[in-house]
């Protein structure tokens, strides 16, 4: 199962890194594409069920994405929204400056549970152009928090680093 974490992390981190490096894009707004959600129940091997928050929805990514790329906020009241940021506190603050040099607006339009994880699909603008992007969110600590690994990707799209992403 490990794999298919880790292809849904490269998948998420390229879903990025295109949204940035693109130069032209295509409208794919009317698509809506059923998918699979998966269950938290314990399986036939006894594995225990996990105790996930709720699934967030659409209106509650848009409130907590606009919070935390919006550097006006405290950097403290934004630490619960992206995943591992012990090697660097700064982590959220950093972004948000980033993402407010390039003009970057995101606007989540559809959310599917994954079990342990939840995808967002957002429309991604900078500099005037929109692409829709994966971003991954992950349960931590009883929240959903912003992956780290499409953090530490948009970061560096964006020209900074981080401690948190060596």
């Amino acid at each position: 199962m490990k794999f298919r974490r880790t292809g849904r992390v490269a998948i998420a981190g390229l879903a990025v890194v295109a949204a940035l490096g693109l130069s032209a894009c295509s409208d794919d707004k009317g698509e809506t594409v059923a998918k699979p959600t998966t269950s938290t129940k314990s399986s036939a091997a006894g594995t225990p069920t996990v105790n996930l928050p709720a699934v967030p929805t659409v209106e509650e990514l848009n409130e907590k994405l606009t919070t935390a790329l919006d550097p006006s906020i405290p950097n403290e009241q934004k630490l619960d929204f992206v995943q591992g940021v012990e090697a660097d506190p700064e982590l959220p603050n950093r972004l948000a400056v980033a993402a407010q040099d390039a003009g970057v607006q995101v606007k989540v339009t559809d959310v599917t549970s994954f079990g342990d994880s939840v995808n967002a699909k957002a429309d991604f603008t900078i500099n005037g152009q929109t692409n829709v992007v994966d971003v991954p969110f992950v349960a931590e600590d009883g929240k959903w928090k912003v992956q780290k690994a499409w953090a530490c990707t948009m970061l560096t799209n964006l020209g900074q680093q981080s401690a948190a992403c060596a």
